[in-house]
């Protein structure tokens, strides 16, 4: 099924970019997005050619204990994650990150099929993909490789294929005007071992967008939305359901840095754990204070 999904998106970007090759004379590039990164989503932003982008990720624990640990910042369960992304040529970047929940290991691609111009093209479509390892210690990771028929676990022996996730997502976005912005998309997810009571693959829909209220700052929101579909799920019922993520904060850009500081609902950082484990909601046990920096270098 993943592969399946690949292949027709592949498909679909290298048909589109063919069709629309061709651009007026005089035509610009227009870029919905500042920073390759919004809140904890991709968007459709690659900087250029040559480009190396530094990304601190970082969620604080739950505001629910309020101001006794600052709301959230002192308190136990934050997560970060760290990255480096670079553009090989225009329109392509590779990156690779590590993340403290789960001590995953990502490796990306990200690539530009089209780009919103000022004339003949309205939308900006991106494919972005990438694969993590889970690197926590085999004793941590439960009681062994899951069957498909969710009957008793094989013995414990955690390869290297058990420890992989992927996540691969198409995304669609505009800059409709100076003032504002909006994308969408559509993944899907997928893990090689789950728990007994867990789907390997999820099918999942993102909204984020951006408000600017001055030259260099901008409201931000983030809305993913985790798809309940009985033929991809292995589910007897939907207890173990991954919950949407709800984000919105504040965004504040130069022509080299990006600082974003929000509030949301997941913990996690990486797109395929929020897509299948989120189990935080819009209440003040699931809120978190959030930031994101990225850091550019042009060579």
């Amino acid at each position: 099924m993943m592969k399946k999904i690949i292949l027709i998106l592949l498909i679909l970007g290298i048909a589109l970019t063919n069709t629309f090759a061709q651009e007026e004379e005089g035509s610009q590039p227009v870029y919905a997005f500042n920073s390759g990164i919004l809140i904890d989503a991709q968007t459709s932003y690659i900087p250029d050619a040559k480009t190396l982008e530094f990304i601190i990720q970082h969620k604080f624990g739950s505001l629910e204990n309020g101001k006794s640990d600052l709301w959230g910042i002192y308190a136990p369960g934050s997560n970060i994650r760290l990255g480096l992304n670079y553009v090989l040529v225009k329109n392509l970047q590779i990156g690779a990150g590590i993340t403290k929940k789960n001590m995953y290991t990502d490796l990306s691609a990200k690539w530009t099929a089209l780009q919103q111009t000022t004339k003949n093209m309205p939308i900006s479509l991106t494919l972005y993909g990438n694969v993590a390892i889970d690197g926590r210690d085999a004793e941590t990771l439960g009681t062994g490789k899951v069957v498909d028929t969710k009957g008793e676990t094989l013995p414990t022996s955690i390869g290297f294929n058990e420890r992989l996730a992927y996540f691969s997502e198409l995304i669609v976005s505009r800059k409709f005007c100076d003032y504002f912005s909006l994308q969408a998309g559509v993944s899907f997810t997928h893990y090689n071992m789950v728990a007994w009571d867990y789907d390997h693959d999820v099918v999942g829909i993102h909204v984020n967008g951006k408000i600017k209220f001055s030259p260099q700052g901008s409201l931000i929101f983030n809305y993913d939305q985790p798809l309940k579909i009985d033929k991809v799920s292995e589910l007897t019922n939907w207890d173990t359901h991954a919950k949407e993520n709800v984000s919105i904060g504040v965004e504040f850009f130069t022509y080299t840095h990006a600082f974003q500081i929000y509030v949301g609902t997941a913990d996690g950082i990486i797109p395929q754990d929020m897509m299948m484990n989120n189990n935080k909601d819009w209440t003040d046990k699931g809120l978190a204070f959030g930031f994101t920096i990225t850091r550019l270098w042009m060579f």
